[in-house]
């Protein structure tokens, strides 16, 4: 019954999704388009392929599978593989990284209507959920059908474990249909357990994220672009690239700017919004800040002048990271938990964060220890930080040469990944 009263006040405040969503499409009108799909009304094409159903809910999931989903596309051919999102820019991250090579939707709402259409015009033979988007109705309408959950490169914060423990009486029966959990910690995996999975259905695998595709491609289009703006700023630039940078993030990464300018003023900063509705504002907020400004999508040339290049283009960031020195990973000096910092880690780059790293507590901790990561609090602690990378050439390689290894070292939770598939997968038991 418990499920019942979900579903009911699900329902009931559906409406309120709706508004929510016209909102959002106020700054990103792709929110509203498609929007038929997310309770279940979609178009595929015809196919006598079984479907292989992988989740990534937004931008960074979709990156981060990417690799799991090329290798699921080389070891079953005879599959097709439907990738969905929630979000536009995952959306828009799954036709850049694949192509035509998958199909796309938006994933229905846990609607059990919704839920229902979806499974019925999909027809999966198998779920693989990047991370951890878990839906009662969606897991429990899987289970009826006897289709297997495989939850990989899962992560579970403490603060999402309390929030799972308060509605135990959703989440344990929840877990309990789960096929797979493929953690990326142990940390992690006991949480799931504390919550209810059963231990046969918990295999720690570390994280795929270690497995991410740096191709000799994306090292010499950075290379190229980074030649590019060394003919108009000068040949002895030092780029800081703020990436993924958030609300309240900017200002503090500009004020850093200005004493990292007076220390060393071979630095230029690249800044990278998370989110493309802020790249106007951001633009205004640099200008506001007396910052000479490019916007990277419009293609201009720095020129000599040029401090800042604003980086507001979608579904580049290992391009950018390829074309700078040091990388500062935002969403980390606000609350929001930080974001990957092994992008910039895997391409050699000293690598900086604030405090807020909650969504990557483990690997955070371990980058540290390795050497190729520092945590900073404020925007004094990282202009500092970065003056000395810059005036420190043996501070400098010795983070860079540490960050690389750190990667490289611990890659290896793909492949274990690809075995439990292998395992679940109906038709190859």
């Amino acid at each position: 019954m418990s499920r019942f009263f979900y579903s009911m006040l699900l329902y009931l405040i559906s409406p309120l999704i709706m508004v929510r969503l016209y909102l959002r499409s106020k700054k990103a009108p792709e929110y509203w388009q498609r929007k038929r799909e997310r309770f279940g009304f979609f178009n595929l094409p015809a196919s006598d392929k079984p479907i292989i159903w992988v989740h990534s809910v937004s931008m960074g999931e979709t990156i981060a599978s990417g690799p799991l989903v090329k290798q699921l596309q080389k070891s079953y051919p005879d599959y097709r593989i439907l990738i969905t999102t929630m979000t536009p820019t995952g959306s828009a991250q799954v036709r850049k990284i694949h192509g035509d090579s998958v199909d796309h939707v938006y994933a229905s709402y846990d609607l059990p209507g919704a839920v229902r259409r979806f499974l019925d015009k999909v027809k999966p033979v198998m779920t693989i959920v990047i991370d951890t988007e878990l839906w009662p109705n969606t897991i429990a309408a899987c289970h009826k059908r006897s289709i297997p959950v495989l939850v990989a490169n899962a992560r579970l914060s403490e603060r999402s474990a309390k929030g799972y423990e308060r509605f135990s009486y959703l989440t344990r029966p929840m877990l309990e249909h789960i096929a797979m959990v493929a953690a990326q910690n142990s940390e992690t995996g006991r949480r799931f357990l504390a919550l209810g999975l059963p231990n046969k259905q918990l295999e720690v695998t570390g994280s795929i994220k270690f497995d991410l595709d740096v191709s000799s491609e994306i090292i010499t289009t950075g290379q190229a672009l980074r030649q590019t703006w060394q003919q108009g700023m000068g040949s002895d630039i030092r780029i800081l690239v703020a990436a993924s940078t958030h609300e309240g993030e900017d200002q503090q990464v500009l004020d850093a700017f200005k004493t990292i300018l007076a220390e060393s003023p071979e630095v230029r900063l690249l800044l990278v919004p998370r989110h493309p509705e802020r790249f106007d504002s951001v633009h205004q907020l640099i200008r506001d800040n007396q910052f000479p400004v490019v916007r990277h999508s419009r293609g201009t040339q720095p020129s000599e002048k040029t401090r800042v290049i604003l980086g507001d283009t979608m579904g580049e960031m290992m391009k950018l990271f390829a074309a700078s020195d040091i990388a500062f990973v935002g969403g980390s000096l606000v609350p929001t938990g930080g974001h990957n910092m092994l992008e910039p880690a895997a391409l050699n780059l000293p690598v900086l964060s604030g405090p807020h790293v909650f969504n990557f507590a483990e690997i955070s901790e371990s980058l540290v220890q390795a050497g190729g990561l520092k945590i900073i609090n404020d925007s004094g602690t990282l202009a500092q930080s970065i003056i000395r990378l810059v005036q420190d050439k043996a501070e400098y390689e010795s983070m860079s040469r540490h960050a690389g290894a750190f990667v490289r070292d611990n890659r290896g939770a793909l492949k274990k990944t690809l075995m439990l598939v292998d395992h679940l997968l109906p038709s190859s038991t």
